[in-house]
């Protein structure tokens, strides 16, 4: 497969290094390659994701929670989106973007009835909370992150296989890691 058959993915794993399963992002990136991904690179250690593959969205993410169930024996949950998708999400973010005191979160919905249920959500006297195409925007004081209206409702079971949150300085870092 050369790079013109390629589209370039980035890949959110949920709930890695913040929670119970630790994983070393070689060990991760080794386990995608070996799955036939190509030009995998890791981006911090929370499972953010840069590979090729010329499969469809649906396979790239099943492909790859496949392959760390297989090689790391967890419940994996991936949410993988073209670059440019991703690209076109953080440009769209609705807020600003640093706001002194607070944190600016961009939540992954793969699920279109649980983008609803989170969009229908009622934000919390300090917490802002915007739904996008996939996605749901929102900023909340430093601090409180778990315990806001979408961090609280995040945590709950039913949203674990379909949804996943990033840091907007995060997604840019990942941006910032794409292959020219």
């Amino acid at each position: 497969m050369t790079r013109s058959e390629a589209t370039e993915f980035a890949a959110f794993l949920r709930g890695v290094n913040v929670g119970g399963v630790n994983l070393k992002m070689a060990d991760v990136a080794a386990a995608l390659t070996d799955a036939g991904f190509t030009a995998v690179r890791t981006i911090l250690a929370t499972g953010n994701i840069l590979l090729e593959s010329s499969s469809s969205v649906a396979t790239v993410r099943k492909k790859a929670e496949a392959a760390l169930r297989e090689r790391f024996g967890y419940d994996a949950w991936v949410l993988a989106y073209p670059v440019e998708t991703v690209r076109e999400i953080v440009a769209a973010y609705p807020f600003e973007r640093e706001v002194e005191g607070y944190q600016s979160y961009v939540t992954f919905v793969a699920d279109a009835d649980v983008l609803d249920e989170l969009a229908a959500l009622t934000a919390g006297p300090d917490e802002r909370i915007s739904a996008g195409e996939g996605v749901i925007y929102w900023q909340v004081p430093k601090g409180s992150t778990l315990d806001s209206t979408i961090g609280q409702t995040m945590g709950k079971k039913r949203y674990k296989s379909s949804t996943t949150t990033r840091n907007l300085r995060t997604l840019e870092k990942v941006l910032n890691k794409v292959l020219p």
